[in-house]
């Protein structure tokens, strides 16, 4: 007991001289460099008071109303460059977060991506593809009233050319083409609406991917084949006396008979001018322009974004026209796709559908083609080209 005793007497020594002992006051808490602290109580409740309130910089705006940073994403919303270490030339608004304010037709004046935004999913997709579905109605419900336009007179067996070789070859080419380019273009634009809930995700993502590569890749020969086309038949679409009766009449379907035409009537030029030359060359160079293919552009978002909506737009009016000259080319007009298939007609197909064209051939002013087996005739004489 008595060693516990002096134990404890020892520990109280010990203690007391320890206490006595001066200690080292602590360092004062200092800020880093370059730092300064700040606390959402210090703002200031007259601070929208003040004149130049709207102008300030994002650095006094921190000294009235700490964590406001409104200067800033004002500026990055007005499209204000920051810095960016990709080179300009590859990348011109790289430090470009939000585009500037701008209006594109059908959108409101907002920053120029919600603009496009607003103009692909508010105008092109809906009434582009309410477009698409009242022609394809439009088209069955004529197949349904009218029906198809047929010979009235019984064939003859002698055979006209109506397309050369090389004429059906520039067109089958551009037809190849625009199949897989309308195909995949319908599927990326609106596949979404009435294949995803079919087929899932995972099979629609593997589809649009194959598609999309279809699509650059049918690009380049839908181009070369559309200027072959444009100068092959440009001649013969060219406007003649005629073509503007064709047009009031409507052809003279309506009428139980058709109107006299050359070897293309006006309805057919219509799609070749319309259709194929203007809406073709406009789809042509938007794609270039979004493929980045054109010299001379400065490649913004802004360029990609005008680009895009005249080539959906373009697409779409074109597939509209081009649905409808598929219709009479093929279930349309019967004995019109036996022409482009093996390039011959019958004449009274030919006498029937563009008269002036056969009264043509009947004098000898345009040249013809037989078949060897098919049968001469004396009343038409066959022209060696």
């Amino acid at each position: 007991m008595k060693a516990f005793s002096l134990v404890g007497v020892l520990l109280v020594l010990a203690g007391s001289v320890f206490a006595q002992m001066p200690t080292a006051a602590p360092a004062p808490a200092t800020d880093l460099p370059g730092i300064t602290s700040q606390n959402i109580a210090d703002v200031k409740p007259d601070a929208t008071q003040d004149p130049g309130y709207a102008s300030q910089s994002n650095g006094q705006r921190a000294l009235v109303q700490p964590g406001n940073n409104a200067p800033m994403w004002r500026q990055v919303g007005s499209g204000v460059a920051g810095y960016s270490s990709l080179p300009a030339s590859q990348a011109p608004e790289a430090g470009v977060l939000i585009q500037p304010y701008t209006q594109y037709p059908g959108s409101r004046m907002t920053n120029a991506g919600e603009a496009w935004r607003q103009v692909r999913n508010n105008i092109l997709l809906p009434y582009g593809g309410a477009m698409l579905l009242i022609v394809l109605g439009a088209i069955a419900l004529f197949h349904w009233k009218i029906g198809p336009l047929k010979v009235k007179e019984s064939p003859t067996g002698r055979m006209v050319e109506r397309f050369s070789a090389f004429e059906r070859s520039a067109h089958w080419a551009n037809v190849a083409a625009f199949v897989t380019l309308a195909v995949s273009g319908v599927v990326m634009a609106f596949g979404k609406f009435f294949l995803l809930p079919v087929i899932g995700s995972t099979l629609f993502g593997w589809l649009t991917y194959a598609l999309k590569n279809a699509h650059n890749f049918a690009g380049p020969l839908f181009a070369v084949s559309l200027l072959i086309v444009i100068i092959t038949f440009a001649r013969d679409n060219m406007p003649a006396k005629g073509d503007l009766n064709w047009l009031l009449k409507g052809g003279g379907v309506f009428a139980g008979h058709e109107i006299d035409s050359g070897r293309f009537n006006a309805g057919e030029k219509v799609v070749f001018w319309g259709g194929v030359f203007a809406l073709g060359l406009t789809v042509v160079i938007s794609g270039l322009v979004m493929d980045k293919l054109l010299p001379g552009l400065t490649y913004e978002r802004s360029t990609m974004q005008i680009a895009h909506m005249v080539h959906a737009a373009s697409n779409i009016l074109m597939l509209v026209i081009m649905i409808g000259h598929i219709y009479m080319g093929t279930a349309g007009t019967k004995g019109a796709y036996d022409g482009m298939k093996t390039g011959y007609v019958d004449e009274t197909w030919a006498e029937q559908h563009h008269k002036l064209w056969y009264d043509e051939i009947k004098n000898s002013k345009t040249p013809i083609h037989r078949p060897p087996t098919a049968a001469t005739s004396a009343s038409v004489q066959p022209v060696q080209v």
